[in-house]
C-alpha cells in the first residue's frame, strides 16, 4: 500500500488546490473509498464538502470528477469545519484533558505537559491559550477556563509563553526568522538579567500562506499545580506517527474519553475561526466524530498511549488533528 499511497500523495499535492476551489469543498485528503455506506479497501482522494448536493444543482466546474489521474475520488459531507471552543471542575494538580483557557476566551482543553530548554510547559492550541493570535506573552491562563467559572484571582494556573501565529486568509505572509531578528533577540536576552527580567525573546517561524499547526505553550506558575497524566487515559508512553486506519483516543473537557479512527491523511482543510476568519491547514490528520466544542487542545494518542497529534477543529462528523511532529518542531518541544 505504501507505493500506492506515495503515488496518490504526489497527485494530491498537484490537484488539491484546484479541488478545494470547487464550491462546497472544505477539505481534501487520502482515505479508503466508501460505496453504499461500506468502506472498501480502495485508496481514494476524498473531497469533504459542507453539504452533499446532487450534480444537477452544481455548476459543471464545481463537479468533483469520479477519477483524477486514474485515482478514484470520494465526496463526503462533513458540515462546516470550526475551531473548537466551548463550555468543568477545578483540578490541582491539573492533568491533561481538563478545562483551560486564555482569560479572554471561553474554554478549551489542557493537552499535556511538554519540555523545552529544561522547563515544563502546558501544551494546547493557539486559539485556546493565545486567543487566536490576539494574546500577549505573559497573559493569564485559567484552569478551569472562563466559561467554566475560572477567574483570574482564584484560578490562574499559568502564563502564556509562546504561540505559533495562525495565518488567516488575507493576512500578509511570514517566513523564517531573519538574521536581524535572531541577532536582536540574542542581544536583548543578554541584557535581561541585568535589569532583573525573567522573560526571554525567541525568534520563531511564522506560518506563511497556509498552516500546519494551531499550538501554544504556557508556563505553570507552580510546577505542583500540573501533572503528566491524561485524565481517564494515564501516562503518555512516547511519540508515534498517525497513519491511515489507526485507532486513536483522546480525553477532552466536553466529551471526555472518546475513541476514533484516522480516516484520512495528508488533509488540507479551510477552518473557520469565527466571522471572516478562515485559515488553511495542510498536512493534517482527519478522524471521525470523536470531539465537540471545548475539546480543542486535547492530545490524540494511539492504543499504546503514544502521542500522535493535537486536536484543534472539526464538525459534527469529523475531527481535525495536527501531526504531533509538526507541533513539536514548531515550538522545539519534547516529552518530559
Amino acid at each position: 500500500m505504501s507505493s500506492d499511497l506515495e503515488k496518490i500523495r504526489k497527485v494530491l499535492r498537484e490537484v488539491g488546490p484546484e479541488l478545494r476551489k470547487k464550491q462546497n469543498v472544505v477539505a481534501t485528503g487520502i482515505g479508503y473509498k466508501t460505496v453504499a455506506g461500506r468502506t472498501t479497501s480502495d485508496l481514494s482522494i476524498i473531497c469533504s464538502v459542507e453539504v452533499k448536493k446532487p450534480s444537477s444543482r452544481l455548476r459543471e466546474r464545481d463537479l468533483v470528477p469520479s477519477y483524477v489521474q486514474g485515482i478514484p475520488t470520494d465526496v463526503r459531507p462533513v458540515g462546516v469545519l470550526r475551531a473548537f471552543q466551548n463550555p468543568t471542575e477545578r483540578f490541582r494538580p491539573a492533568p491533561g484533558g481538563v478545562s483551560i483557557g486564555h482569560y479572554r476566551i471561553t474554554a478549551g482543553t489542557l493537552g499535556c505537559l511538554v519540555v523545552r530548554d529544561g522547563q515544563r510547559y502546558i501544551l494546547s492550541n493557539n486559539h485556546v491559550l493565545a486567543n487566536s493570535n490576539e494574546a500577549q506573552t505573559g497573559d493569564p491562563v485559567l484552569q478551569p477556563g472562563p466559561h467554566d467559572g475560572g477567574t483570574e484571582s482564584r484560578d490562574r494556573i499559568a502564563e502564556l509563553s509562546e504561540f505559533v501565529p495562525i495565518h488567516f486568509e488575507g493576512d500578509d505572509g511570514g517566513g523564517l526568522p531573519c538574521r536581524t531578528a535572531r541577532f536582536v533577540a540574542a542581544a536583548l536576552n543578554a541584557l535581561a538579567p541585568l535589569v532583573g527580567s525573567r522573560s526571554r525573546l525567541r525568534p520563531y517561524r511564522v506560518q506563511q500562506g497556509s498552516n500546519t499547526v494551531d499550538c501554544a505553550i504556557a508556563r505553570p506558575l507552580d510546577p505542583l499545580d500540573v501533572e503528566e497524566k491524561i485524565l481517564q487515559i494515564g501516562t503518555i508512553t512516547g511519540i508515534g506517527e498517525g497513519g491511515l486506519g489507526m485507532q486513536v483516543q483522546k480525553s477532552g473537557r466536553t466529551t471526555g474519553l472518546t475513541n476514533g479512527v484516522i480516516e484520512q491523511v495528508d488533509v488540507s482543510a479551510r477552518v473557520s475561526y469565527g466571522t471572516n476568519k478562515i485559515a488553511l491547514f495542510e498536512d493534517q490528520l482527519m478522524a471521525g466524530a470523536m470531539s465537540q466544542g471545548g475539546d480543542s487542545g486535547s492530545v490524540v494518542l494511539d492504543e499504546n498511549n503514544n502521542l500522535v497529534g493535537l486536536l484543534f477543529a472539526g464538525s459534527e462528523t469529523t475531527t481535525l488533528i495536527n501531526r504531533i511532529g509538526n507541533v513539536f518542531d514548531a515550538l522545539s518541544l519534547s516529552l518530559p
